[in-house]
């Protein structure tokens, strides 16, 4: 792990909240996202504006000008993010052990026979490697 990744901090919760919209939208204006919110969750335009921005600044979006606006567009990967984040969560919550993490999610989350199966794969997958 590079030092820079390593000192790559997490998004807030209203950050990642956010950039899962565009995620899954794959680009749009601040009210697009505000569309996209659920509909019990109220942010005001300008809450959204200034947390798009500052992702932007922290170089997470990019933006593109569209007549008066601005178009905001993913520059990190769901996939990236997340890996960032579970190695955050291995270091920080588990002392650096992935074995202990893989232990919690099995005792914690119920999966299924498909789930289970899924993992056996991925298991025999990396022993391979």
């Amino acid at each position: 792990m590079t030092k820079k990744m390593k000192e790559e901090k997490l998004l807030t919760e209203t950050e990642l909240e956010l950039i899962n919209i565009l995620w899954k939208i794959g680009e749009g204006s601040v009210a697009d996202v505000i569309q996209h919110l659920p509909k019990d969750r109220a942010l005001a335009y300008t809450s959204v504006s200034t947390i798009l921005r500052i992702l932007e600044q922290k170089k997470v979006l990019k933006t593109r000008k569209e007549g008066r606006g601005h178009i905001y567009i993913p520059l990190l990967a769901k996939e990236e993010y997340e890996g960032r984040t579970l190695r955050h969560v291995v270091d920080h919550v588990f002392d650096g052990t992935p074995m202990a993490l893989a232990k919690q999610l099995l005792n914690t989350v119920h999966l299924s026979k498909d789930e289970l199966a899924e993992l056996k794969k991925l298991i025999e997958k990396a022993e391979r490697q």
